[in-house]
């Protein structure tokens, strides 16, 4: 009964036409007409267009990645967007770009290895006693290296500058010395002069050197790292080492690679031997485990004298092969060279005194040759 009233009382509402409660369709929009819903239709055409209408509205996409599962893509309209922006939008960066360098990619990436520089060999004379022809033999034998075809490069550790003064170079005069290398770490190649060979000039303020240097960090290599400047320019760099065992020649004998120690036939001037070996033995140990002696050399030899030849005798009885077959006799021509400032090779090429030197010179090429 109450079904067929409800059914009757609507029979009995007035037609749309007459009602008033409804809002006009062509009336402006009010705030009590509620909003339309939007309509969307989606259609896919056969070769994969897809049309969406909004309202009305109509938009294209083609492409079969963009359907998914049947449903448009979302970002596609986005991207049309892009695309019309064209070069006007920002450009994008990737993540990699934007994050720090990774560590795994910076050390993955490693520069190739500098080829080896060719070292030069490097030989210090060395005695304790003073008097034995050190700077006689450093001198001439660098000069029958470069005889021979080979670059030389000779420093004078001498506080004396005997060296220096033998190629008619004033030590009281120069600007810059061994010095200012050892001391101040000043560039090596400043302070070269060339002469019949290129020589690295001392001062008299080399006397000073050890004091200056006694506060310094590594000041048993102060040499050695000043030479890493020019030891690939040449084949031979011959040291003067002052006589004593002081820092100078501990200096001498950390850079070097090979000892030649020359050594006047007296007894007292042998006896100094045993002190060197102990000395160069400390340096193997503790600062250049390479060097090694390269030979005794007898230097001032008169073989008039028995004293002289007995002397000899014992060198070869006690070094054996250590002592080299050329031997170096008592010569003027020794004394008058440096007077003119030169090599006894250049004041007197065709005497005696100058072939004792050419004939170690080929010992001492020969023993490099075949070690």
């Amino acid at each position: 009964m109450g079904f067929l009233s409800r059914k009757t009382k609507e029979e009995e509402r007035p037609p749309d036409a007459e009602r008033t409660d409804l809002p006009d369709p062509e009336a402006p929009d009010s705030p009590d007409r509620p909003p339309e819903p939007e309509s969307e239709e989606i259609k896919v055409s056969e070769n994969n267009e897809i049309k969406v209408s909004h309202n009305g509205g109509t938009g294209t996409n083609s492409g079969a990645g963009a359907i998914e599962q049947g449903v448009a893509d979302p970002a596609a309209p986005g991207r049309e967007a892009e695309e019309a922006a064209g070069s006007d939008s920002p450009p994008r960066f990737k993540a990699s770009e934007i994050m720090a360098p990774d560590r795994r990619r910076m050390t993955a990436t490693e520069e190739e290895p500098e080829a080896p520089v060719k070292r030069a060999e490097i030989i210090a004379f060395a005695n304790q006693k003073g008097g034995v022809a050190k700077t006689t033999t450093t001198l001439n034998l660098a000069v029958a290296f470069k005889e021979s075809g080979h670059r030389v490069l000779c420093i004078d550790m001498d506080p004396q500058g005997n060296l220096t003064m033998s190629q008619g170079i004033d030590p009281d005069k120069v600007e810059k010395s061994l010095y200012d290398v050892l001391v101040y770490d000043r560039p090596i190649s400043e302070i070269i002069v060339e002469r019949e060979i290129d020589i690295a000039v001392a001062s008299i303020d080399l006397a000073g050197a050890e004091i200056a240097m006694s506060t310094k960090i590594g000041r048993e290599r102060s040499l050695e790292k000043a030479l890493r400047e020019v030891w690939g320019d040449y084949d031979f760099i011959c040291i003067d080492t002052p006589p004593s065992l002081g820092l100078l020649t501990i200096n001498a004998l950390t850079a070097a690679t090979k000892v030649i120690v020359p050594v006047q036939c007296e007894y007292l001037s042998m006896r100094g031997l045993v002190q060197l070996q102990n000395t160069l033995k400390m340096i193997q140990e503790n600062l250049n485990p390479d060097v090694v002696i390269e030979g005794i050399l007898p230097t001032m030899l008169d073989s008039r004298t028995v004293h002289a030849k007995e002397a000899v005798e014992i060198l070869e009885e006690n070094f054996g092969d250590l002592v080299f077959k050329s031997r170096i006799r008592k010569a003027i021509k020794f004394a008058e060279a440096p007077v003119r400032g030169a090599s006894v090779l250049k004041y007197d090429p065709d005497g005696n005194a100058a072939n004792y030197y050419r004939e170690l010179a080929k010992e001492v090429l020969t023993n490099g040759s075949s070690t």
